[in-house]
């Protein structure tokens, strides 16, 4: 049995899915990272590049097109937790008991505690690595509920408030504020 094998740009490590080929990129789970793969890229001309939640996502059977998408189409990410003198009962409750209690969230009541680029635009990857390993710059606490991620680029942004399971995407743009000016003579 060979030990690396390659069908359909899938990389198997072993019969494990560990990473998947695209254009001249090895890119592998670095749950792979070893000395064996990276010498198998170099012979067959791949540049490796190691990342996490491949192997998750390939075990999961998920649909890797996410994956091998340009780089150029991940959006940014920034991570808006509660701020410091908002009333506590609004944190790590779920999206129904925030809007019933506080109504929609709205920005006036958070702060961004990151604003960058992350390898993914899962909500699942980005409620991992915001909590398992924080990314450079990220100043806030682990993504937990209450907490909103917003994926945007140049074509606009989306908000996903962190739920009990899983995300709520919601409309969390600023209200605009409109007076009436009712003007006599």
């Amino acid at each position: 049995m060979e030990s690396i094998k390659l069908k359909n740009s899938l990389i198997y490590y072993y019969g494990s899915p560990s990473g998947y080929l695209k254009d001249s990129t090895a890119n592998i789970d670095t749950l792979f990272q070893c000395e064996e793969l990276t010498n198998w890229c170099k012979e067959k001309k791949f540049e490796p590049c190691f990342s996490d939640g491949i192997f998750e996502a390939l075990a999961r059977k998920e649909d890797v097109s996410q994956f091998m998408k340009n780089e150029e189409t991940l959006k940014n990410v920034r991570i808006w937790q509660l701020k410091a003198d908002s009333d506590f009962s609004m944190r790590f409750i779920s999206f129904d008991e925030f809007k019933e209690k506080f109504g929609e969230p709205s920005k006036d009541n958070f702060e961004v505690v990151f604003d960058g680029s992350l390898p993914t635009n899962n909500l699942d990857a980005i409620y991992e690595i915001c909590n398992i390993n924080h990314p450079d710059g990220y100043k806030g606490h682990s993504l937990s509920m209450s907490d909103v991620v917003e994926l945007y680029d140049e074509s606009g942004s989306e908000f996903h408030y962190v739920d009990q399971f899983g995300f709520r995407e919601v409309d969390f743009e600023a209200q605009e504020q409109t007076q009436a000016f009712d003007m006599k003579m």
